[in-house]
């Protein structure tokens, strides 16, 4: 069990509005620490690669470009105990391990692809609001720095 980690499943009080759940802000509260972990750049791409497939390990780390071995590994394990991927070992010499997306991964695959489908969409909307913003921003350093400039 991770240090500070409750043993009992926490409830995050103030977190509920009438509207919209939130999650909370600290630390200790268990939905952060699933949206964390769950959420995180090598575990979106373990889960996105193992949509309805098995694969081994290595294949994995030669699909994610940049993933060191100790990386991948954390974030195997850590897939694993969240019930999220479940890895089966094959008494064989040398020995083969698979991983594969449980059913509780394969529902968090469809809201991943559903957050994937959305930045494909707004993709361009996206690129224009940030160079205006990179266009603004240099307009107003410009500004500041013209009168320190005389």
């Amino acid at each position: 069990m991770e240090d500070g980690t409750s043993k009992a499943l926490g409830y995050c009080t103030g977190t509920m509005d009438d509207q919209v759940v939130q999650w909370d802000t600290r630390a200790d509260c268990d939905v952060r620490k699933i949206l964390d972990r769950v959420a995180d750049k090598w575990s979106l791409l373990v889960i996105a690669l193992l949509d309805r497939r098995t694969m081994r390990f290595s294949e994995l780390r030669r699909a994610i470009d940049g993933v060191s071995q100790r990386m991948l590994t954390v974030t195997l394990r850590q897939l694993e105990r969240d019930g999220l991927v479940t890895r089966t070992v094959y008494p064989v010499v040398p020995p083969r391990v698979e991983y594969e997306l449980t059913a509780l991964g394969f529902s968090l695959h469809e809201v991943i692809k559903s957050l994937v489908v959305w930045t494909e969409e707004h993709q361009r909307e996206i690129s224009d609001a940030r160079t205006a913003y990179d266009d603004r921003t240099a307009e107003e350093e410009r500004l500041l720095q013209a009168p320190m400039a005389r």
